[in-house]
């Protein structure tokens, strides 16, 4: 019996079908069993449809409960609908066996599913963005591909990367979460923010300058939330351009300032972000990481 997986879209317009269409294609092919939202293609402005479009469709795929909800792709939209999802809805298509999977964008509805039940999403593809993409623009990414039919199946038990020297020895155990920095960010001291201490907190973003991708880490760390965690994993960056003011400042200047002033481990390399290889990884689960050398390893 195959897998079903609903393709909808909560957040930004897609700017063409095509590219949805071959993604469902290539998800049958991997022995989903695709359906696709009756608004997944609409358009409002930049939106997938205006707000109550959107929400409809969120609430639909709830009612339905499939194996897999993959969002059509993030950009931005998630944030208005926060305060009127109904969440015990999303938590009882949860509790029927629906992964929500997604990212960038997507880290709001994560997040929010997380504060309001404790429930678990997947931070992962979006089905364009991964599934979508000719051969062309670099098809699909096989270490993407096969980390997502396997945590789809429940086989996925772990990821591995390659992280800077340092670490060696390091082990912690807490609730893993996180995901694109900007949202995570713009959640802080609203409702739908979860308050997790003594967590993994994992960060990504795309198209923000390094000075940005600090401001945001140091907004978390002056708010406490660093020192609450047992670990911080940063993923890909991706996107930003270089700066004639920048004179050496960099990433590498970001992680250094962080680690001068935060005592919480800040480890870099996870394979998460705008960019491929793209792990799955289950939001709101509790994980052990460890690290033996120069290799880290996220078990569940």
């Amino acid at each position: 019996m195959s897998t079903s997986l609903t393709l909808f879209a909560p957040a930004g317009a897609l700017p063409k079908a095509a590219g949805l269409r071959l993604a469902a294609r290539r998800l049958q092919g991997l022995g989903f069993s695709v359906t696709v939202d009756e608004a997944a293609l609409a358009r409002h402005q930049r939106f997938a449809g205006d707000d109550d479009t959107r929400l409809a469709a969120i609430h639909r795929v709830a009612l339905v409960a499939p194996s897999v909800a993959l969002a059509v792709r993030g950009g931005y939209g998630c944030t208005r609908l926060l305060d009127r999802i109904d969440w015990p809805l999303l938590a009882r298509s949860v509790e029927q066996g629906t992964r929500w999977v997604g990212f960038s964008d997507l880290t709001a509805l994560q997040l929010g599913l997380l504060a309001h039940s404790g429930h678990e999403s997947w931070a992962g593809p979006t089905a364009v963005e991964s599934f979508g993409r000719t051969e062309a623009e670099g098809g699909v990414d096989e270490v993407t591909r096969d980390c997502f039919v396997e945590a789809m199946g429940g086989e996925l038990e772990a990821v591995g990367f390659r992280t800077e020297a340092g670490f060696d020895g390091l082990t912690a155990a807490g609730k893993l979460w996180g995901g694109n920095l900007a949202m995570v960010c713009s959640m802080l001291g609203t409702p739908h923010w979860p308050r997790i201490s003594g967590g993994v907190l994992f960060l990504e973003d795309v198209g923000e300058h390094p000075y940005r991708v600090e401001r945001c880490m140091l907004q978390l760390h002056q708010a406490g939330v660093l020192a609450r965690q047992k670990a911080v994993l940063l993923g890909h960056f991706s996107e930003w351009k270089k700066s004639p003011l920048d004179r050496g400042y960099s990433l590498k200047t970001v992680v250094a300032h962080l680690r001068s002033v935060s005592s919480t481990p800040v480890l870099t390399g996870l394979p998460f972000g705008h960019l491929h290889p793209r792990v799955c990884l289950p939001v709101g689960r509790r994980v052990q990481l460890a690290v033996q050398g120069r290799d880290a390893f996220i078990g569940w």
